[in-house]
């Protein structure tokens, strides 16, 4: 069978116009040229496609606005019109789930914002809110283009805009990949969640040069706000990593433990870990005497499926831990007094984190779970005056706000208004247990007895010896462990090896939960 000779196609044809379109595809995907990926690369840092790749399963992205260009003109732009603009937007998937993304390229214009790059950022923003699915930033940008002046600023209002309409309706996650100054230092603050990269992401409002100018100090961009200074001291950063392959798996991993949206639960896993599997290491792990520090993060450890789970804020005001993982394949926010620092006391770091994070898990519908080892809120001149009550007061309002299924724990100590707060039964905590090596009071023995009975320990002959029965006394009464059981404040006093059974029980009960707040515009939490 004899074949006939393709005729030779003319430019203008529709073989010449796809030839032409696959070339321009080609250009868009190299950016500006070898020249620039080689030199982001020089820097430790992927390009943006890379980092896409790396986010997104494999061939499951697809790019929007590839082929926009700026029509600004002045300063030389004119002469300088890449595709892409400089961001690459589109959505792809993650474990099979939509995901939407922007990438900063800072190999076109050093990823700095102008109009038509701000115009496809909003475009995607309104896509994700569109079709209830996440938005992934991954930034390294150099803020504003100066050359486009204020039409860049707008770029910017339109973006912080979506994100904050946004808020609560789909989880948002900010990548720092790069360096992100002034004003764009605010997009990824009104996120979820913010994940750095040592050494190659900073953030901050007034670079070093600035700061030298106005105040005299010296300070480097890390120092000023690298990630490890946002992860400890600022706590503007959730997720602090070494390199980027490791940041992008880990978001993959939260994004796998979040819902698309707020009118959907978060995805269950099919775990090989038995519900009721005995945690009889908990008897070793948490010392009967209050005094003795333990550490909080090997009973959650043991209690969780396969001893796995995302801690928040791993750094920050760590005498309280947020973490996400799941039991019986249900992801669960986990809140706990880590008594290993500063013996789990609530401070106004503590009860703005933990705050934060109940927020948070109530707005995506995941249940949680309160483990409670707490002697009270932090004394001092300096928590006082640096609003202890307001900080604290965010806290109990969090609790008390949220509608999904909730559970607290008394591992041992529970006193004064940090019990209340811990999300007690009182201000609306579904189901209470505690263990039997709880002690829920006012406040501890010792102090509670040196008040309500200081005249007769003044008076005794051996005050010490009367001091001694006094706090003894005062136990037996009111800090036994059956005391908050017996009037009803706890629904049970468990086994602590049964604790990963009785929670998952109760969970899988309360999945079904239906709360509804009253009709209001929105609250005002204080701030």
């Amino acid at each position: 069978m004899s074949v006939s000779p393709v005729a030779p196609r003319e430019p203008g044809d529709a073989y010449g116009r796809v030839a032409e379109l696959h070339a321009i595809r080609e250009r868009a995907r190299g950016g500006t040229g070898r020249r620039a990926t080689e030199a982001q690369h020089a820097k430790g840092k992927l390009t943006a496609r890379e980092r896409i790749e790396l986010l997104l399963d494999a061939g499951s992205f697809h790019e929007v606005e590839q082929l926009r260009r700026h029509r600004a003109t002045g300063f030389g732009l004119e002469a300088k019109r890449p595709y892409t603009d400089g961001v690459i937007t589109g959505w792809g998937a993650v474990e099979g789930r939509t995901v939407f993304v922007y990438a900063h390229d800072f190999r076109i214009f050093g990823g700095a914002l102008g109009e038509a790059h701000a115009t496809k950022i909003h475009k995607v923003m309104d896509l994700a809110l569109a079709a209830g699915a996440p938005l992934v930033s991954l930034n390294d940008g150099a803020g504003a283009r100066i050359q486009e002046g204020v039409s860049a600023l707008a770029g910017y209002g339109g973006i912080f805009q979506r994100h904050a309409k946004a808020s609560g309706i789909i989880p948002q996650i900010s990548v720092m990949l790069g360096p992100c100054a002034g004003g764009a230092a605010y997009s990824p603050a009104l996120t979820d969640f913010v994940f750095m990269v040592r050494d190659t992401s900073q953030m901050f409002i007034t670079g070093p040069d600035v700061v030298k100018a106005v105040t005299g100090e010296e300070i480097s961009h890390n120092g000023l706000g690298g990630a490890d200074v946002h992860a400890e001291a600022s706590g503007v950063c959730h997720f602090a990593y070494d390199d980027e392959e490791t940041c992008l798996a880990e978001v993959r991993y939260l994004l796998s433990l979040l819902p698309r949206n707020s009118q959907e639960n978060p995805p269950a896993d099919d775990s090989e870990d038995p519900a009721g599997r005995r945690c009889d290491a908990l008897l070793d792990l948490v010392p009967a005497n209050g005094r003795l520090p333990y550490d909080m993060r090997a009973v959650i450890e043991e209690i969780v499926d396969d001893g796995e789970y995302l801690e928040v804020h791993e750094r920050w005001a760590t005498n309280v831990l947020c973490c996400l993982a799941r039991l019986g394949g249900r992801t669960v926010g986990v809140i706990a007094n880590q008594p290993q620092f500063l013996a789990g006391v609530l401070d106004a770091r503590a009860s703005e984190k933990a705050a934060r994070f109940v927020q948070m898990c109530d707005a995506f519908n995941i249940p949680l779970v309160t483990l409670v080892d707490v002697p009270g809120f932090l004394p001092g001149v300096d928590q006082e005056h640096g609003g202890i009550i307001r900080h604290g007061a965010k806290l109990l309002y969090a609790y008390c706000n949220a509608t999904v299924p909730r559970i607290s724990l008394v591992l041992r100590k529970a006193y004064g208004g940090a019990y209340i707060v811990m999300d007690s039964r009182s201000i609306g905590a579904d189901l209470t247990y505690a263990w039997p090596t709880n002690e829920i009071a006012v406040m501890g023995a010792e102090g509670a007895a040196g008040v309500i009975f200081r005249k007769q320990i003044a008076e005794a002959a051996d005050p010490e010896a009367m001091r001694v029965r006094m706090v003894e006394e005062y136990k037996s009464a009111l800090m036994h462990p059956y005391y908050a059981a017996e009037r009803g404040l706890v629904d049970d006093v468990i086994d602590p090896a049964a604790t990963r059974e009785v929670l998952i029980r109760s969970l899988a009960m309360l999945c079904t939960k239906r709360a509804e707040l009253p009709p209001r515009k929105h609250g005002n939490p204080p701030l």
